[in-house]
């Protein structure tokens, strides 16, 4: 068993915060890092102790490898969380932790290297015989051996980067004739974003769905999962709204990906918390995706479903402690929703819309979880992702998840940015949504400006006639009075302070 009595979070906002109180609750020592940027952030505050690693850009302070070890060092933190995104998933880092003699709480870099290639990973999951999207098995390098390739397969198809993610170095494409040149634009976008030009066919699914399987595993062997988060709310590849359990998957497919799941761990002896994506067609039919080595920013919902706090799991495994838990204790009890609160505009094509929070006031009451990293007053920086907050409730039942998050979404006050929250709110009352009859193209199917717009008009309109119905019943009780508000009077004139 090791000892971890304070950790490092290489990590900021919400994410560092919400990792800060699992372990405070366990009276672990937390250690903040922080550019220039963020030298006010919560995070900042909240933690034991604080050390800045650098200037706002992120390639001079959070994913510089040395500074967080050095960090380390200095505080004397043995253990480091990478939360998620920066170094996260990045084997390098795993490795020079590990030869510092620090403790990762993560899987070993062998696993990361192996699920951060579509390929290797992909390879991996076949000795499972976990079912996959027809195409390559392996990269494609020769043009006219390709095209060859997705004719057998069938158009539509799909090239994917085989070191991508967040929809970088993907193209759809409808027919043989534009095969070159979408070939083209995938590779050259793949070596941009990730060094890596490699890219592989896959049969394009026309109407998919999103859905992924949380697991742990601990160095003991025991790997388990905790079911299925639905995710095919998305812009840009990106998720925007996440849920679990899904609407659509019955107890017998849940029962057969989690198993294609805990597989697909075991194929590369995982350890710690991950993420296992399939996707799900139009028959119910799911095909294996990727994994990612990591906490995913929607594990909250996880959480809600299963009373398990996912960040100290990772903990107690990284202490080299046994799951506490088999897979037959699990279940799935209520449902829960989550929305990715961006500071976006979603009538401007969902672009970042930066600024400074002039107002910012939470929404409260049951039901309801807000994990953040901002408060009033704060600028949202231009260095980083532009997620403000995730916005979590809970219900009995998906119903009360959706009113709740409505509810929410309405008590949820931001000004002096745009945000996603009305997206959620479009989101949550559209009948493709509630009746569960949707799919990854929902924002392309249904959403425009146009739509959020008449949404809004409606809302500012029933707000005016509430008003002015609200000012005739007080003109009415004053009039009861035998008070002339339309004399010359001086309480006329400050009848504002009234009315």
């Amino acid at each position: 068993m090791s000892q971890i009595s304070k950790i490092l979070i290489a990590n900021r906002g919400e994410i560092a915060l919400r990792i800060m109180r699992s372990a405070k609750e366990m009276s672990i020592k937390t250690v903040a890092v922080f550019s220039e940027a963020d030298r006010n952030s919560l995070h900042v505050r909240y933690a034991d102790e604080a050390i800045c690693i650098g200037p706002a850009p992120s390639n001079q302070s959070y994913l510089v490898i040395s500074k967080i070890i050095d960090a380390c060092k200095l505080t004397g933190a043995e253990a480091i969380h990478p939360g998620y995104g920066f170094l996260s998933e990045n084997a390098g880092f795993a490795r020079e932790v590990a030869a510092a003699g620090l403790i990762l709480i993560g899987p070993t870099p062998e696993a990361m290297e192996i699920m951060g290639n579509k390929l290797s990973a992909k390879a991996a999951a076949l000795k499972y015989n976990i079912p996959m999207v027809p195409g390559t098995e392996e990269a494609i390098t020769d043009i006219n051996e390709a095209k060859e390739r997705a004719v057998e397969v069938g158009f539509p198809i799909l090239i994917k980067a085989a070191a991508g993610g967040g929809g970088k170095g993907m193209r759809i494409v409808e027919k043989a004739a534009d095969f070159e040149e979408q070939m083209h634009l995938a590779v050259s976008e793949a070596t941009s974003a990730f060094g890596d030009g490699s890219v592989f066919i896959e049969r394009y699914v026309t109407s998919p769905r999103h859905i992924e399987i949380q697991v742990l595993g601990d160095t003991h062997g025991n790997i388990v999962h905790l079911f299925e988060r639905e995710c095919s709310i998305q812009r840009r590849h990106q998720k925007v709204v996440e849920e679990a359990p899904s609407s659509v998957l019955t107890e017998k497919i849940r029962q057969a990906m989690g198993k294609c799941a805990v597989d697909v761990a075991r194929s590369v002896n995982y350890v710690g918390a991950g993420t296992v994506e399939f996707i799900l067609d139009e028959n119910l039919d799911f095909f294996f995706l990727e994994m990612n080595t990591r906490l995913q920013v929607e594990h909250p919902v996880t959480e809600m479903i299963t009373g398990l706090d996912l960040v100290k799991e990772q903990i107690k495994i990284a202490r080299g402690e046994a799951l506490s838990f088999k897979q037959e204790d699990l279940k799935i009890s209520g449902h829960a929703m989550e929305l990715r609160v961006y500071a976006e505009d979603p009538l401007n094509n969902f672009l970042p819309d930066i600024g400074t929070l002039q107002t910012y006031k939470t929404p409260k009451g049951n039901g309801v979880r807000v994990d953040d990293g901002f408060e009033e007053g704060m600028d949202i920086p231009i260095y980083y992702d532009p997620m403000i907050a995730k916005l979590i409730t809970f219900g009995a039942n998906r119903e009360e998840a959706i009113l709740r998050m409505i509810r929410a979404i309405d008590e949820y006050d931001i000004t002096g940015i745009q945000t996603t929250l009305s997206f959620g709110k479009f989101v949550m009352q559209h009948e493709a949504f509630t009746s569960g009859k949707f799919d990854t193209h929902f924002v392309g199917k249904y959403f425009n400006a146009d739509s959020l717009k008449n949404d809004n008009e409606e809302e500012a309109m029933l707000a005016a006639i509430t008003a002015v119905l609200m000012l005739q019943k007080e003109k009415a009780k004053i009039a009861n009075l035998g008070i002339n508000i339309d004399a010359g009077s001086n309480w006329k004139k400050n009848r504002k302070k009234y009315i």
